[in-house]
C-alpha cells in the first residue's frame, strides 16, 4: 500500500523549565512542584483568532512533536513494566514510528498568541502541532480497562523503598545549587520501580560491590537489600584524567563545567 507523505508545520513552541529529557516528568502533573509552561504560537497566521473562546475550557490537549528523539523500536520497556517488553503502541513511550505526543494540561490563561498551562511534561522548545479543548463527557472513562498496567499497579503494592545517604544528599544539593543539575528525583523514580541491573535502565553491578545507575553523564551508586534501596553516592561519569585533559576545552563534555567543579570539590574516584 502506497500512502502519501504527510508534511506537518508546527504552530508554535512551548517554553518549560525542562531542558533535558531526564528532568521532565513522565506525565503532566507528575512533578512534585507546580510548574508553568508558555505556549508561543507563530505570528502572521491568524492564530490569535483561532484561540478565541478557548479560555472557557479548564484543560486542553497539546499535540506535539518529540523533536529530540531519533528512531524507534516495536517493543519497549516502560518504567512500570518490570522486565517485560511491551509493544510500543501499548505504551506512552516517546520513541514511536511518528514521534507525535499528546499531553493534557490545565489551561491558565490565553493572551494574544500566548497560552499559559500548568504542569506540562514537555521539554523546553518542543514544537507544538495543535491544541484541542478537553471535553470530559466525551473523553473521561475512569472505569476503562488499562491492560497490562493493571498488573503493574497491583505489583506496586510493595514498591522498593528508596532512601538517600547523607553524602549523596549533600552532593545532590550541591549540584542543584551550584550547577542546576538535578539527579535525585530521576534516580528515586527509576529505582523505586526496579533497581535490578538492566541495560535499558543503564543499571549495572559493580565489581567492587553494590550497583550503579547512569543518568546521562552522571553515576548514582546504590545498595539493594531486599526491597530497600540506599543511594549512597553520586559520581561523575568522566574519569579524572579525561576531565584534566579537557579542562581547557570542555565543549565535548556533557555538563562540562559541573563535572570539572564536581571532581575538584568532591575528589571523586573512578568506578
Amino acid at each position: 500500500m502506497d500512502l502519501p507523505q504527510l508534511i506537518l508545520q508546527p504552530i508554535g513552541i512551548i517554553r518549560t523549565p525542562y531542558r533535558e529529557k531526564q528532568h521532565a516528568p513522565r506525565q503532566p502533573g507528575a512533578d512534585k512542584k507546580t510548574t508553568e509552561g508558555i505556549i508561543e504560537l507563530l505570528p502572521d497566521r491568524n492564530f490569535d483568532q483561532a484561540l478565541e473562546y478557548l479560555e472557557g475550557f479548564e484543560r486542553i490537549w497539546i499535540i506535539f512533536w518529540f523533536h529530540q528523539n531519533a528512531g524507534w523500536k516495536p517493543k519497549v520497556l516502560p518504567p512500570r513494566s518490570g522486565r517485560t517488553k511491551r509493544g510500543v503502541f501499548a505504551t506512552r513511550s516517546p520513541h514511536r514510528p511518528n514521534p507525535i505526543g499528546l499531553s493534557l494540561c490545565r489551561l491558565l490563561e490565553v493572551s494574544g498568541r500566548t497560552i499559559r498551562v500548568e504542569n506540562p511534561d514537555l521539554l523546553d522548545g518542543t514544537p507544538v502541532l495543535d491544541l484541542k479543548p478537553y471535553i470530559p463527557y466525551a473523553e473521561a472513562f475512569p472505569d476503562a480497562e488499562i491492560g497490562w498496567l493493571a498488573e503493574a499497579e497491583h505489583n506496586e503494592a510493595a514498591p522498593y523503598a528508596v532512601t538517600v545517604a547523607p553524602l549523596a544528599a549533600e552532593q545532590a544539593a550541591w549540584l542543584e545549587k551550584e550547577h542546576g543539575v538535578h539527579l535525585l528525583e530521576r534516580a528515586v523514580d527509576v529505582l523505586s520501580f526496579d533497581p535490578h541491573p538492566h541495560s535499558y535502565r543503564r543499571i549495572m553491578q559493580l565489581e567492587s560491590g553494590g550497583l550503579v545507575m547512569a543518568i546521562k553523564s552522571w553515576r548514582v551508586l546504590f545498595h539493594l537489600e531486599g526491597n530497600a534501596v540506599t543511594i549512597r553516592e553520586l559520581r561523575s561519569g568522566y574519569p579524572p584524567e579525561a576531565i584534566a585533559l579537557r579542562a581547557a576545552d570542555a565543549s565535548g563534555i556533557h555538563d562540562h563545567a559541573a563535572h570539572i567543579a564536581f571532581h575538584s570539590h568532591w575528589q571523586t574516584q573512578q568506578l
